[in-house]
């Protein structure tokens, strides 16, 4: 598996990834005790927006924040330059959606930095046809640039009024994603093993169950540190004899991970 180097630029203090234990892994419940309580597969059906629909921004948007940062993955640019991310974002905000910074989406939750999707992406390491679960759907942007590279996308929202609204965003544009109005921290071990595991939110510890989920060689990209302060992302991969590697990709700040009342 290749080593990644990286400068993490969102707001924060940057850091170079380097070889490090696993931090303390703590399982919270039993394993299986949430599963997925709505599912829905994004249609393909959905009206793509014309080719050109703000494409100019987008453009300069990979250019200035993402390749200038180092990201060279050719179907992460793409896709990046691709999916409409305005159109996620909520009306009020689709001037500022090309911007260098997250947005707010509503319910305490964000639409993450251009930057640090892509450099979330590309840290995964996974191409056309590999199985890839998203915890933390959000507006669903994250999952759109994952199936536009050709991932069969999992993705989890814990919050419900999100999930409908990705949903309805994700099939609008044609994406199948399958989507779960479900508590992300048991993963979901019905579609298990994945190929990669991307987390959008930072809880305090590393689920478990996450890691028991990943097929031999996949990655694990997940931010983890305290509500409230800098976090670290970090890039979990387990060797085929059960051993974990882990990457610090650098400091985030990301809003926290969100459990279920249930």
């Amino acid at each position: 598996m290749r080593r990644w180097l990286w400068l993490a630029a969102i707001v924060l203090v940057a850091g170079c990834a380097t070889a490090t234990r696993l931090p303390p892994v703590t399982q919270v419940g039993t394993a299986g005790t949430t599963p997925p309580v709505t599912v829905t597969t994004a249609s393909t059906t959905g009206v793509a927006p014309q080719p050109d629909e703000r494409m100019e921004e987008r453009i300069a948007m990979v250019e200035s924040q993402i390749e200038m940062r180092g990201i060279t993955d050719p179907a992460v640019l793409r896709a990046m330059r691709t999916v409409p991310r305005h159109r996620f974002v909520p009306d009020s905000d689709r001037d500022r959606a090309y911007g260098d910074h997250p947005l707010p989406i509503g319910y305490g939750q964000t639409i993450s930095q251009p930057y640090i999707v892509a450099m979330m992406s590309e840290a995964l390491g996974v191409g056309p046809g590999d199985r890839v679960l998203e915890v933390g759907t959000g507006s669903g942007y994250q999952a759109a640039v994952l199936a536009e590279m050709g991932c069969e996308v999992f993705t989890m929202e814990v919050i419900p009024e999100l999930a409908a609204r990705a949903e309805t965003t994700l099939a609008e544009f044609g994406y199948d994603v399958t989507v779960a109005n479900a508590d992300g921290y048991f993963g979901w071990p019905e579609h298990a093993p994945f190929d990669g595991i991307i987390v959008t939110a930072a809880p305090d510890h590393v689920p478990q169950p996450l890691i028991e989920q990943l097929a031999p060689g996949a990655a694990l990209v997940i931010p983890i540190g305290p509500v409230g302060a800098v976090q670290t992302m970090w890039r979990f991969t387990v060797a085929d004899d059960g051993t974990i590697q882990g990457d610090n990709l650098g400091s985030v700040v990301f809003v926290p991970f969100v459990r279920s009342d249930g």
